[in-house]
């Protein structure tokens, strides 16, 4: 488990290298591969730990040197990537339905989907858009609408706005920024950096939830 662990935290550290090692070895696949880990990320229940945010900002930094990948046909096919990954997982919590909230599943933490719940309390339909920017809430946001009472046609719309917010906002942000000398060599700092900045919003609502409480 340990080892893991090690692997993981290895991996996002050196993302930008290994992406880099992933155009070179697949060429235009990684269109694919990066497109199946965003849907994975954002559709699958089972993965909310993959890399969401860091994985698009060194994307959009390898497309700015990279003679292989296009930023402007990467950023439609990941948005393409993270809307169907939001639809498959509104539609899988539609059909599990309110049974969630009465039973265990081995796939699902009731942790995560009340944290998510109390999202939607707070800020309603806008939460699919906000939690795109926010781990382990990005992946439950549309499977607790499913199970909610939200519409598929009211769904839709946020959907689209978060997918293509998010995805855009993150893929240019490391193609422009990832350019700078500071940002190349010191880029593990800088993606750790994002996903301390991401994993902010949740730490300040478990803070404000815990003490409000006291």
């Amino acid at each position: 488990m340990i080892d893991l662990l090690s692997q993981g935290l290895d991996f996002i550290r050196h993302l930008d290298e290994h992406l880099q090692n992933l155009v070179t070895e697949y060429q235009t696949l990684t269109y694919l591969i990066l497109a199946l880990i965003i849907f994975c990320e954002t559709g699958l229940v089972i993965t909310p730990f993959l890399p969401g945010d860091s994985l698009l900002f060194a994307a959009g930094a390898v497309a700015a040197s990279s003679p292989t990948l296009n930023v402007w046909i990467l950023i439609p096919i990941l948005v393409g990537a993270a809307i169907l990954g939001d639809n498959v997982n509104y539609f899988f919590g539609d059909f599990l339905g309110k049974k969630v909230f009465t039973r265990d599943y081995w796939f699902l933490k009731r942790e995560y989907i009340t944290r998510t719940q109390e999202f939607y309390e707070k800020y309603g339909g806008r939460t699919l858009v906000m939690a795109r920017f926010v781990p382990i809430v990005r992946t439950f946001a549309p499977f607790v609408a499913g199970v909610g009472d939200m519409t598929y046609r009211r769904f839709i719309g946020y959907c689209i706005a978060g997918g293509i917010l998010w995805v855009t906002s993150m893929t240019l942000a490391g193609y422009y920024f990832g350019k700078l000398p500071f940002v190349k060599e010191n880029f593990e700092i800088v993606v750790i950096g994002i996903i301390g900045i991401s994993v902010l919003p949740m730490v300040f609502e478990l803070l404000r939830s815990k003490f409000s409480k006291k």
